[in-house]
């Protein structure tokens, strides 16, 4: 919040010595230099939640997705089951390792 709504004629203020309107000016642009700030912040995270979110959407459509070809392939080939169970734990672990990463590497910008 800026001081201006607390201050709103500070630059045309009268009865206020120079020293003390100069003062309350620059109190003014630094307080408005600072809103700026932690918008940007917020910009920032916001961001990093929305790639998070998307990095895990993505995850999560291409495991359904070998699940779903895993369990198809198990059923047309039964005796391949196992093997191809254990290829889909391992490519599921393979997706949640990159989404560790993301959020590690999104968290640390």
């Amino acid at each position: 919040m800026s001081t201006n709504q607390h201050l709103p004629n500070v630059r045309a203020a009268t009865g206020l010595s120079r020293q003390t309107q100069r003062s309350l000016i620059r109190l003014d642009e630094r307080t408005e230099i600072a809103v700026a700030v932690v918008q940007a912040e917020a910009d920032v995270q916001a961001a990093k939640v929305d790639s998070v979110g998307f990095v895990a959407q993505r995850a999560m459509q291409q495991v359904a997705f070998v699940s779903q070809v895993e369990q198809t392939l198990g059923q047309t080939v039964g005796i391949a089951a196992s093997r191809l169970r254990a290829i889909g734990d391992l490519a599921t672990l393979g997706i949640g390792q990159i989404v560790t990463e993301s959020v590690y590497r999104l968290g640390r910008l």
